[in-house]
């Protein structure tokens, strides 16, 4: 027996228009991606600011070629930091800070070879490149001979 919640508004979204199941749970996650768009306008704002600025550093840096080149290098990182600092406060880049978090946590759960497996790895892929460099080496040299043999020289 189901209830419905006081006020006899819907205990779903979407179920109040005989929406059930996934159906309701697709117009929530549209409704979601509408507000996100909503932010979008100021984020493409943003995210333009962000270039001009990056564009400003790079002109800055070419246009002033008379002066000092570390002054000239700082300001180009200071224009780069500046223009990454803006682009993390929008929408793509919270998203993007959040993968390179997870990426880190994914990190910490690798099992990292050893030192004495890296280096027979190593070793092996060395020996397995002399092999196929001699291969391609020999065929080379019998393709050589072949085309001499057909030609006459």
């Amino acid at each position: 027996m189901t209830t419905k919640p006081a006020g006899g508004g819907a205990s779903h979204p979407g179920q109040g228009r005989g929406e059930t199941g996934l159906n309701a749970c697709l117009h929530m996650n549209s409704k979601v991606q509408q507000e996100d768009s909503g932010a979008s306008t100021t984020d493409t704002l943003k995210l333009l600011v962000a270039l001009a600025v990056l564009v400003a550093g790079v002109v800055g840096f070419y246009w002033f070629t008379e002066g000092h080149f570390a002054v000239r290098v700082l300001g180009l990182v200071a224009s780069l930091l500046v223009a990454v600092g803006i682009g993390a406060m929008t929408g793509p880049g919270r998203t993007l800070r959040g993968f390179f978090g997870e990426t880190r946590f994914e990190l910490r759960k690798v099992t990292w070879p050893t030192r004495q497996e890296t280096i027979q790895t190593t070793i092996v892929v060395l020996i397995v490149v002399v092999i196929i460099s001699i291969i391609l080496w020999l065929i080379d040299m019998m393709l050589a001979w072949v085309v001499r043999s057909l030609v006459g020289m």
